[in-house]
């Protein structure tokens, strides 16, 4: 790896730490701690899943062709990743145990199936029986058979009883927890002030004298197991099959992927731990991680609040916008001004009566859109459906190879096919994840365009916790590109031409460097030259390359960069004015921003598009300008409040230390005021 660029696995790494940050920090409250280890859990699951298992590859590549050029060591990169996950572990735990007993002190308990009283053992028993046991099923684990498919997503108890007068009696089991139907947490029933909460694990291990009855034993023991699967989705090359159907086959067959992690109870003997890594084919270059008595952590994202306020974090109504609630209709306003939103701050359901409202408009002719991520119970695809049914041209362009939503995309293309909705699979080759709506109708007799360019997904649950902005436009410079990037998706055979958007995979890269180099050049005749950036993610080593350059000639460059950063700031004779922090807090920072001086008439845009080379060469996605003075003072004040983040920003440096920003004796915490400065601006 080049000593000026940050291995991406390892900034990854980094920012999971500032979550776990999160979870250490006592200004949080108590319960949402709690959440913040099951959102640390949850994102490594899905960095091994995903991350490790192109590691994985790369060292079996690697070993093949030794020759092969690649930056780095991928075994020494395992070997970082490994090192790493085991200290972040014992942090973990270190701040797991230090929230328990800081629950204690609020009278909450955390209790196991040996600190029961008679009271509490009855309910647990009688839960057990009408809730647990009929969805137990048992698997007998012998040498002589196969051993069964382990779940991705599930955790296991191992279970071992014998009879102590039969030494060789000694037989194995698995009990796969139950997810999704029932709570992981069981609260039970108060005592006076004192609240109590058993895990459904220690439920299940109360009663396996019940599970296993039927089994002549005197010994037993439990401990949790879990395995972790590489999530590349392998597509085969028929075809003759339909891309729906080589979809739904690829799916079933990322169940069975190869394990990339194993976490085992500490305390499990090491004759079980052998057993488990022989039937599971692990070996060295797996990692395999000694953990505690419990696992999926990532549960705790749901962990209970006993409805105490003061345990969660205050929860702010959203920011009424003072124009579309003035105004009769939201098309009517756009027709006139753009308007501009900020979630969660302000209310997502704005863009879904935005789609109600041209549902039934009798003056609106077609409604076009591309989906990538949706929630459960879609009101997106609700407006949608009703406006198809209402008689107007519907076309959904839905992304089938959205990650870990791929069966939820094929459910709902399903959904929009029966209900006459006309439906676009994508480009071959390219993921769509721009986020966008076109609405095309006649507005007092013209014709006219409504538009929508976002920064995140079309789903009403992320949309309450990921900090992201919507613009809503009728303006044609933006409206016509957007048509114009429908009829790409559907004909990218021809040739298509943007002179305001910035779209992948064609032009989003040259207009970036084209700004980049204009600053460059200002830069170097004195002029002022700044770029501010806020992303999730800046890796593409074109790009890293080119801000160094920049920054080199004078240029100021200020990133928010929330998660993976490979660019190094503040180093002598490389990046000493870049500047470059994060912020992790309530809400997941989501928003993308791209700011250039120009010469003191500024170029403003949001985008769906990270600085990865993903983002800019094999994904459609799109960057849309801020025209309005007005919206471009709000997102100007908005980076400005997020700049001046003395709480929640950390600083990026090459040790990827994670020291949090300190500022002056008047604490700025960027999610809250920025709250305070839309609640002031559409105060009515």
């Amino acid at each position: 790896m080049s000593l000026n660029k940050l291995n991406r696995e390892i900034s990854w790494l980094a920012f999971n730490e500032r979550v776990l940050q999160e979870a250490e920090d006592v200004r949080v409250p108590l319960v949402e701690r709690m959440r913040f280890l099951g959102i640390f859990s949850n994102n490594l699951d899905e960095f091994f899943r995903v991350r490790v298992a192109t590691v994985r590859r790369l060292i079996r590549l690697f070993r093949k062709d030794p020759k092969d050029k690649l930056r780095e060591s991928p075994q020494m990169i395992m070997n970082q990743i490994h090192e790493i996950v085991l200290r972040q572990q014992l942090r973990f735990n270190r701040i797991y145990e230090s929230i328990i007993d800081e629950l204690e002190a609020e009278n909450i308990f955390i209790i196991n199936e040996t600190e029961l009283d008679a009271e509490q053992a009855v309910f647990v028993r009688d839960y057990f029986l009408n809730k647990v046991e009929p969805l137990l099923v048992p698997l007998m684990v012998r040498k002589q058979k196969k051993f069964p498919h382990l779940k991705e997503d599930s955790i296991y108890l191992f279970v071992a009883f014998w009879k102590s007068s039969v030494p060789k009696s000694k037989q194995y089991s698995l009990l796969e927890v139950p997810r999704g139907s029932l709570s992981r947490f069981l609260v039970l029933p108060e005592k006076g002030d004192k609240r109590f909460i058993i895990y459904l694990d220690d439920v299940i291990r109360m009663n396996l004298s019940r599970v296993y009855y039927i089994f002549d034993y005197d010994h037993i023991e439990s401990f949790i197991i879990k395995i972790t699967r590489d999530a590349e989705l392998d597509l085969d090359d028929d075809v003759v099959r339909g891309f729906y159907d080589k979809m739904r086959k690829g799916i079933e067959r990322r169940k069975e992927g190869e394990p990339v992690r194993f976490i085992y109870d500490e305390n499990m003997p090491v004759e079980y731990v052998s057993f488990l890594l022989n039937k599971l084919n692990l070996i060295e270059e797996e990692n395999i991680i000694p953990g505690g008595r419990y696992h999926n952590f990532k549960d705790f994202m749901k962990f209970p609040n006993f409805n105490r306020k003061d345990l969660v974090y205050p929860k702010y109504p959203p920011i009424k916008h003072l124009d579309l609630e003035r105004s009769r209709t939201i098309l009517e306003l756009i027709a006139w001004k753009d308007v501009l939103l900020h979630y969660p701050y302000q209310s997502f359901d704005y863009v879904i009566d935005m789609l109600r409202e041209a549902a039934i408009n009798p003056h609106i002719r077609s409604i076009s859109i591309t989906i990538y991520r949706l929630a459960k119970d879609s009101k997106i695809i609700n407006a949608l459906v009703n406006a198809a049914k209402n008689g107007k041209q519907v076309t959904v362009i839905i992304e089938l190879q959205a990650r870990f939503d791929e069966a939820a995309n094929l459910s709902w293309a399903k959904v929009l096919t029966d209900e006459g909705v006309r439906l676009v699979l994508g480009v071959s080759g390219l993921k769509i994840h721009s986020k966008l709506i076109l609405i095309e109708g006649k507005f007092k007799k013209k014709p006219i365009q409504y538009v929508h360019v976002g920064t995140g997904n079309f789903h009403e649950g992320t949309a309450n916790v990921y900090s992201d902005i919507s613009l809503l436009t009728s303006d044609p410079r933006i409206t016509k590109e957007v048509a114009r990037v429908f009829e790409y998706i559907e004909k990218p055979y021809l040739p298509h031409r943007f002179d305001h958007l910035m779209v992948s995979p064609t032009f989003t890269r040259s207009k970036l460097v084209e700004f980049i180099d204009r600053e460059i050049s200002n830069a170097r005749k004195g002029k002022k030259a700044w770029i501010k950036l806020k992303l999730n993610s800046l890796v593409d080593d074109d790009m890293v390359d080119k801000l160094y350059e920049a920054g080199k000639a004078g240029v100021q460059i200020d990133l928010i960069v929330r998660g993976i950063c490979s660019l190094i700031p503040g180093e002598p004779g490389l990046s000493e004015n870049i500047r470059a922090i994060s912020i992790v807090d309530k809400y997941l920072e989501h928003t993308r921003i791209y700011m250039f001086c120009n010469d003191g008439e500024n170029k403003i845009y949001i985008s769906s598009a990270d600085l990865m080379t993903r983002n800019m060469d094999y994904r459609i996605e799109v960057a849309a300008p801020i025209y309005n003075r007005e919206l471009r003072r709000e997102i100007r004040d908005f980076m400005a409040i997020q700049f001046s983040d003395d709480t929640k920003a950390r600083i990026f440096d090459r040790q990827m230390s994670n020291t949090y920003v300190n500022g002056g004796d008047k604490k700025i915490r960027s999610q809250v005021a920025f709250y305070e400065y839309l609640a002031s601006k559409h105060k009515q």
